[in-house]
């Protein structure tokens, strides 16, 4: 999968240190791996839900959450926003 865009990660890892190393994980995976649906998503990253359109991650043990639109059938992963669980649970993201 192409992943757009690591800078996002960046970002956010700089700001909170301690999700780097899950975050790099995370995008480790997802770039080298071909994911064809959102059940085959499941099967590495079984907590990955749909909200709408987007696809929300746990990320270091649901400290964080990392939301992406995924084109399956383009092979594209875009990352919409890295957010600790506080600010994802109010929902500012979905507008």
């Amino acid at each position: 999968m192409h992943v757009i865009s690591r800078k996002a990660l960046v970002e956010f890892w700089t700001k909170y240190p301690d999700s780097k190393s899950s975050l790099l994980r995370w995008y480790k995976i997802v770039a080298r791996t071909e994911f064809n649906s959102l059940m085959d998503l499941r099967q590495t990253f079984p907590s990955a839900d749909q909200v709408g359109d987007l696809i929300v991650f746990n990320i270091n043990g649901n400290k964080y959450r990392l939301i992406a639109a995924i084109h399956f059938n383009r092979k594209k992963v875009y990352i919409r926003h890295v957010l600790t669980h506080a600010v994802y649970d109010r929902g500012g993201w979905k507008q």
